[in-house]
């Protein structure tokens, strides 16, 4: 139930964006549903990047291979996103990982949580004290520990949350819309406050925060290669549509170096995020980038030089010279009744005087006309 709820509120957020550039404004209207299987876009309201000069990028993240580690996941994502901005505009941001690892808790979350419980033991005791009260996001009261902060949240705010999630999920029909408009802000409000303040019982809101910062995420079953395989069929799909210019692959698994070649004999651009500096997926991209640089803000800095590269690329393209087979038989084509002489297969000349000809054997045919009219004056 609180999956369905959780959705609901992501779609409420993600249905209509406004997209200022310039002095226009333009509607775009972005699907992030989780329940289609077959990748239709069909939306009506993608914008046309072509009209302004900019590409549509695609962002596709392999989280199985290339999970945010250094920072936490929603500023990973947020800065993924500016940087893959720097190359046009980003429509589409999708995500896939097994279940494992939305259930995994990386060494560095347990050792800020173990941190966390010592201090609040210890503010219990009275050996430590806070330089200022704790605030509830939701209610606005004041604590002087962080562990009576938690209390009073699970005992109020927690148990008033499954009450509404209880009367929503026993609610039918229009009467189920109903009270999920009227709790949403409400509900909107309680995760926010929740973020911060309790611990996930299960992994450590992988999901939830790239949901937030507007990526399309997605679990698979733990099988090998099936993140792969479902992330390269999105890329395929998302290509048969041409509804990109640009793809952004997050990874470091050479498993997609098919997908780069399709996509440059396709004619797209393609950005590889990683770490290995001497991966084979370096040699089959347009550009490629560390994870280290991404973390530093270094790619918005050299996709400048990126952008004009292939600017470049596309202006000679146009203008190569290719063999078009009709073009060169249509320009060598005539109709011998608009001539006034042609020629046959065994050289005869038609259309011709015969006086004419005459007149062209009379000289040798070494000597010029401009000569034969010089001496004809001077006699």
């Amino acid at each position: 139930m609180e999956s369905f709820l959780n959705q609901y509120m992501f779609y409420a957020k993600q249905s209509v964006r406004l997209l200022t550039i310039g002095s226009t404004v333009k509607l775009i209207r972005i699907y992030h549903s989780g329940s289609n299987e077959g990748f239709n876009y069909s939306d009506s309201y993608v914008c046309s990047s072509q009209k302004i000069g900019l590409a549509n990028v695609g962002i596709f993240w392999d989280l199985g291979n290339k999970p945010p580690k250094s920072l936490p996941p929603y500023e990973a994502a947020l800065k993924l996103k500016a940087a893959a901005s720097s190359f046009g505009i980003v429509n589409y941001m999708v995500a896939y990982a097994t279940h494992h690892a939305f259930t995994y808790v990386p060494p560095v979350v347990k050792e800020q949580r173990k941190d966390r419980k010592v201090l609040n033991q210890l503010e219990k005791r009275g050996v430590i004290q806070r330089v200022g009260p704790c605030l509830c996001r939701v209610c606005g009261r004041k604590f002087y520990t962080n562990e009576k902060l938690i209390n009073h949240f699970k005992q109020i705010h927690e148990t008033e949350h499954k009450k509404r999630l209880n009367r929503i999920e026993s609610a039918r029909g229009s009467k189920r819309i109903q009270l999920v408009g009227k709790f949403a802000m409400k509900m909107e409000k309680y995760k926010n406050a929740a973020r911060d303040i309790l611990t996930p019982k299960v992994g450590y809101r992988l999901a939830d925060e790239l949901k937030r910062a507007g990526f399309w995420v997605r679990a698979v079953a733990d099988k090998p290669q099936s993140a792969d395989i479902a992330l390269r069929n999105h890329m395929v799909n998302m290509m048969d549509h041409e509804r990109m210019d640009c793809l952004v692959l997050v990874s470091n698994d050479s498993d997609f170096v098919d997908i780069l070649r399709e996509a440059r004999l396709r004619c797209l651009k393609t950005v590889v995020v990683g770490d290995t500096n001497d991966g084979i997926l370096k040699r089959y991209s347009d550009a490629e980038f560390s994870w280290e640089e991404l973390m530093l803000g270094k790619i918005k800095k050299e996709a400048v030089s990126v952008v004009g590269r292939w600017k470049d690329h596309d202006i000679l393209k146009k203008l190569e010279w290719t063999y078009n087979a009709e073009l060169e038989k249509s320009s060598i084509d005539f109709d011998p009744e608009d001539c006034d002489y042609w020629s046959d297969h065994d050289g005869t000349i038609h259309g011709l005087d015969d006086n004419f000809l005459q007149e062209k054997d009379d000289c040798a045919w070494w000597e010029l006309d401009s000569d034969i009219e010089n001496t004809s004056s001077n006699d």
